[in-house]
């Protein structure tokens, strides 16, 4: 079932709430995954780029937002999936990745950064100026980051009129612990106060108001809340609706709005169908997706090793091994604990920090290694059972590793799916 993003409301005003998954990855894998199901079953999808991922300089995928949306057109059409059953979505935009630079230095990377995103088509753009720039404090007071806010929603308005098209939709606030996971382990997480909620839409309507953006206010389709989720990289806090009960009730007073749940990873389907029956109706994903990539690619791997006699024992994963220690940028600050615990982490920890590895040219040469050896031979289903469970539909028939790798990611999206389209 299709669905505009404008729906969301009104559907949970009607008793009737439905959800919609945020597929928050740029991977070609993922994307192919989640344009895949959606086209099976006719569903929308909305596919989101970071700014730090996606940016107007490149980001840390080397994508500006015309390639990062080039790329889903081009997936799209090899899967023949409707352009109309795609929504672009920019998340966190604002001076994030700049954020070591002055203020108006920052905001001014993010004004371009947003011009670029609706350019290319991005439509849902999440408003996130909420971090504090070189000598401000780390989090920004409620007045400055509506405040800047209002000042790129101007800059996406005014472009989105130059070149054309639907309208944006915006999401405003921010969730807190950052995104992508926590580093330490958790027990709980505390959802966000009511008051909070209800003062980042007043302030922002405000603000908007004030800047004669009071039409443009009329598209905040939801607000970035948290729910009391979040995964760390061990283990994961799952959803208890009795603990956000207040905060479900400033939905009450907003009848055009939504809550936007970030960290959603890991939940399972009980709790996600929770989450989107009690008004949380955007639903993000991300590391689960590319942790499900990386399963996938590593069971292959355990495959192929014990499969093919000239393959070697575990290349794949000895070559992310070498990539991740020689640039540790990624993972060193993120994963504490003696030598063994961060190999661990470097491969299995749920933050999945090694999905920032796959898109190095030598990571690239290992899969596509991968690939080569494996595709079409037979594997036996003992094989299948020991290294890769839930794939034994493939047991001695030809492989094809794009299909195994697409099929595992699904079952996540599938997940997500269920949740937010109750029967």
């Amino acid at each position: 079932m299709t669905l505009q993003l404008n729906q969301l409301a009104q559907y949970r005003r009607d008793g009737n709430p439905r959800g919609i998954t945020s597929i928050c990855s740029a991977h070609p894998l993922v994307l192919r995954a989640a344009l895949r199901h959606g086209c099976r079953n006719g569903a929308t999808v909305l596919l989101e780029a970071t700014c730090n991922q996606v940016n107007h300089q490149g980001g840390y995928t080397g994508m500006q937002p015309a390639d990062f949306a080039e790329l889903v057109t081009t997936i799209a059409r090899e899967e023949n999936c409707p352009r109309d059953q795609i929504i672009l979505g920019g998340d966190h935009l604002g001076p994030n990745p700049w954020r070591k630079r002055s203020a108006d230095e920052a905001m001014a990377e993010a004004e371009a950064m947003v011009a670029a995103y609706v350019v290319a088509g991005f439509r849902k753009i999440h408003l996130d100026a909420s971090m504090g720039c070189a000598g401000e404090p780390t989090a920004l007071d409620d007045h400055t980051t509506a405040k800047r806010a209002t000042r790129l929603a101007a800059v996406a308005e005014k472009t989105a009129r130059e070149v054309g098209g639907q309208a944006p939709v915006y999401i405003i606030g921010t969730e807190v612990p950052p995104p992508g996971g926590a580093d330490h382990l958790l027990s709980a997480v505390q959802p966000t106060a009511p008051a909070a909620a209800r003062q980042t839409i007043d302030v922002h309507r405000q603000m908007f108001e004030s800047n004669g953006l009071a039409e443009a206010f009329q598209r905040v389709i939801g607000v970035v809340v948290q729910p009391g989720v979040e995964f760390g990289n061990r283990n994961v806090v799952t959803y208890d609706r009795n603990r956000a009960a207040n905060l479900i009730r400033v939905l009450e007073h907003t009848p055009d709005i939504v809550f936007e749940a970030h960290s959603t990873d890991y939940q399972g389907s009980q709790p996600l169908a929770e989450l989107v029956e009690d008004g949380f109706a955007i639903l993000k994903v991300g590391p689960e997706l590319t942790f499900m990539l990386r399963e996938a690619l590593y069971g292959l791997d355990l495959i192929a090793s014990d499969l093919v006699a000239d393959y070697g024992e575990r290349p794949l994963y000895a070559e992310l091994e070498r990539l991740m220690q020689d640039k540790p940028d990624h993972w060193a600050r993120h994963y504490a604990g003696d030598k063994a615990d961060q190999r661990m982490l470097r491969h299995y920890s749920l933050s999945d920090r090694i999905r920032y590895y796959w898109a190095m040219p030598e990571a690239g040469a290992a899969v596509d290694r991968l690939v080569a050896i494996l595709s079409g031979q037979r594997v036996p289903a003992p094989l299948l059972r020991q290294h890769l469970p839930g794939t034994i539909e493939w047991a001695d028939t030809p492989l094809d590793l794009e299909a195994v790798i697409t099929a595992h990611v699904e079952r996540t999206i599938q997940q997500y799916w269920r949740a937010c389209n109750p029967v």
